[in-house]
């Protein structure tokens, strides 16, 4: 196969398996995800989910938290790993969405790029799944799979992110890269699947013998 071949193939088989796939972050608005996207560096989606409701008992927009004390929100946040940074970012960020933008998250990549504790890739989750704005993030694990089926060479996300977003419509891009994320998860994790085990793989790459060693990101 050619990796475009790949590329359709893959699409379509993830459609397939994935035809509508949810966030797995818990939220309810632009903010709640902003929140829990930047909580879940470093941490499993399903800690998180488990964290945020203790967090939006102190309040659920930017107005509430900008007025809880830092050492507050860290006694909750603890458990998702990086307490301290992620505490003051998501202090100061619900600071700036009020005194900046009268308490609303910005649908716009480069403004969400300046708040304190969100990078690239999260201030992309949001403009995919809040504001329906075509996006592509991609996190280590889309990164392995990309590298296992062959559709990037790229050493880091940036690269990787830049070759998946030629190979693919964009029209397929907010739900794709969820897609990834769950057969990742379901069928081709980092330790269950060496590029020689799950469905994609070998139908991908057939004669295939032995495992693949993909670049960390």
């Amino acid at each position: 196969m050619t990796k475009a071949e790949r590329a359709t193939y893959v699409l379509q088989r993830l459609g397939q398996l994935y035809p509508d796939p949810p966030v797995p972050l818990d939220h309810t608005d632009a903010y709640t995800l902003l929140v829990a996207v930047l909580l879940s560096a470093q941490c499993t989606d399903v800690r998180v989910n488990l964290i945020t409701p203790k967090l939006w008992s102190l309040g659920r927009t930017p107005q509430e938290i900008a007025r809880v004390p830092v050492a507050e929100i860290e006694k909750i946040v603890k458990p998702c790993g990086l307490g301290p940074q992620k505490a003051k970012a998501i202090q100061k960020l619900s600071e700036i969405l009020v005194e900046k933008y009268g308490g609303q998250v910005p649908a716009d990549l480069a403004l969400l790029e300046e708040l304190p504790g969100v990078g690239h890739k999260t201030a992309q989750v949001v403009m995919a799944q809040s504001f329906g704005v075509p996006s592509f993030p991609v996190d280590t694990h889309i990164h392995r799979l990309a590298q296992r089926w062959k559709l990037t060479e790229g050493k880091n996300v940036t690269q990787t992110e830049r070759d998946l977003k030629r190979l693919f419509p964009e029209s397929a891009w907010n739900k794709l890269h969820l897609q990834i994320i769950f057969y990742g998860r379901e069928f081709c994790s980092a330790r269950g699947c060496d590029g020689t085990v799950c469905e994609i793989c070998t139908t991908l790459f057939p004669e295939r013998k032995r495992a693949l060693k993909t670049k960390k990101a």
